[in-house]
């Protein structure tokens, strides 16, 4: 990493703490979803960068259920220290060292387990069953994006790999991840951002395929490097995304964020597509950036049919813990601006945001609430959305 970026890196505490004064949401980007800084969105430049189309895009939702007890989630943040606390150190597993909220560690929490992963995830699982703070609370976040080219060919790829290794190996089997990882069906990882729900449960993709190309942000810290060479990760091809925009392949492209997230995480990395004769799709982890960062950098950056937006999936990361407050409103606001045909949000967009969405009458495609996703507002796991 250069030395810009690890200057930048320790300016982190500085932002998370500024957003922090105004509660869980402006630590992770109020400013992105205000009014007044959409109103700026004409007057930019626009580059627009040709990257080319696809024909459509396939997303099935692994696992969008990252935690299932806010109350647990919250309480293990707070006792902890509080948001800027490094994840590493909560107490969570597969870190945790039973020695009780915030003074784990990442070496301590992968020094009985080291041996196990990816082998042997549910032994590895057992131990933090005892050592870890709330052993049953971890889910996650992961998703299949199937894209087909403009000549019919399909190519698919892996976003993010959830948290725990018991329900995430639950989740990968029932979807056939873990057939298609083991067949090479599935050509790249891409892992969004380094928190604890996308990320930690890397060693149950290696478990299937220790081999496969995996793009990372380049904000991931030591510690998050070195648990990719920890999960047993034997691969040549560790992509770090670097730079703004990434083509993966034609029609598709990685688009990095660097913004500062609570518990210690430094950016995000989100996808786009151009629909051949539909418009841009956009597809996030957590949108730690925020709706209006993410809109308006594609608007400005990248070139798409019928100048125009078609669809959005993923986490929106409006009321991740089901809390609401009415400036929250702005960011409902905000997005009908964009004039989505369709809008497949789950995760941390909340429920109670999807509610609000289906409120200002957006094309908010619902769910079937089946594999413990706790209502039907919105895709959850095992529901599928194409563009």
């Amino acid at each position: 990493m250069t030395d810009d970026f690890n200057t930048s890196r320790r300016d982190f505490v500085k932002g998370a703490a500024t957003g922090a004064i105004g509660g869980t949401l402006a630590a992770m980007g109020i400013y992105s979803y205000s009014s007044s800084a959409y109103d700026r969105l004409p007057k930019v430049a626009r580059e627009q960068q040709d990257f080319g189309a696809v024909r459509s895009v396939k997303v099935t939702n692994i696992s969008e259920t990252s935690w299932f007890n806010n109350a647990h989630l919250m309480e293990d943040i707070r006792t902890s220290g509080g948001l800027l606390v490094d994840q590493y150190t909560i107490g969570w597993g597969p870190f945790g060292n039973g020695k009780g909220p915030g003074k784990s560690s990442y070496a301590d929490g992968i020094a009985p387990i080291k041996k196990m992963i990816p082998n042997d995830l549910e032994a590895a699982w057992a131990i933090q069953q005892k050592q870890a703070l709330h052993p049953d609370n971890p889910g996650g976040y992961s998703c299949l994006i199937e894209v087909e080219d403009l000549d019919g060919s399909k190519h698919k790829y892996l976003l993010d790999v959830g948290w725990s290794y018991d329900w995430m190996d639950q989740s990968f089997k029932r979807e056939g991840i873990d057939r298609m990882l083991q067949s090479g069906e599935i050509e790249a990882l891409i892992l969004s951002h380094e928190h604890f729900d996308h990320f930690w449960g890397f060693p149950v993709a290696m478990k299937y395929n220790n081999r496969i190309p995996t793009y990372i942000h380049n904000g991931f810290y030591k510690e998050g490097l070195q648990y990719i060479k920890d999960s047993g990760f034997q691969g040549d091809d560790l992509r770090i995304i670097d730079k703004e925009m990434t083509l993966i392949r034609p029609g598709m492209m990685a688009i990095k964020f660097d913004v500062p997230i609570i518990c210690r995480v430094y950016g995000e990395t989100s996808l786009a597509f151009n629909v051949k004769d539909k418009g841009l799709v956009l597809i996030s982890g957590c949108n730690h950036q925020g709706i209006l960062q993410m809109t308006s950098t594609a608007h400005k950056k990248l070139k798409y049919d019928n100048d125009r937006f078609y669809g959005i999936y993923g986490g929106l990361h409006i009321s991740p813990f089901e809390d609401w407050d009415p400036k929250y409103d702005d960011l409902v606001f905000s997005l009908g601006k964009w004039n989505f045909e369709r809008v497949g949000c789950n995760h941390c967009t909340g429920h109670l945001t999807a509610k609000k969405f289906v409120e200002a009458g957006y094309p908010v495609v619902r769910g079937t609430a089946r594999f413990r996703t706790s209502s039907p507002d919105y895709l959850g796991n095992g529901d599928t959305i194409t563009f």
